[in-house]
């Protein structure tokens, strides 16, 4: 791949990478509020209903599987990233073969190609 070529994707994986920061970043904040009183600003003494406890507890796990989730990506960005340091972006881990555009645009951070990786998730 040209190295014009690395450039564009390495400039989509810097922004791609800044904004899931940013997303990770405001997700620890809100997974780590203690609660919803406290979230809202009451800090009355009134006791909070049993469902609203469960809400903010499901609330606070699905905010941490997703952070989990933009974690991974982020490390997929970082490693493409490395790999447009060494020269070999673009190229698949696997069987070596070029990686098509189409599937760079649409995953700029994909290490495999669409059969390999197909073959992988099996």
């Amino acid at each position: 791949m040209k190295k014009a070529e690395v450039q564009v994707y390495k400039e989509r994986l810097l922004m791609l990478r800044a904004r899931l920061r940013g997303d990770v970043h405001q997700m620890a904040d809100a997974a780590l509020k203690k609660s919803r009183s406290e979230a809202s600003g009451d800090l009355s003494s009134m006791p909070i209903h049993m469902a609203d406890i469960g809400t903010d507890n499901f609330d606070q796990e699905f905010t941490l599987s997703l952070m989990e989730t933009e974690e991974s990506t982020l490390q997929q960005i970082e490693t493409a990233l490395e790999r447009a340091e060494e020269g070999t972006f673009g190229a698949c881990e696997e069987c070596g073969v070029k990686i098509p555009k189409t599937r760079l645009n649409a995953i700029p951070y994909a290490s495999l190609c669409v059969k390999c990786a197909s073959l992988l998730e099996q």
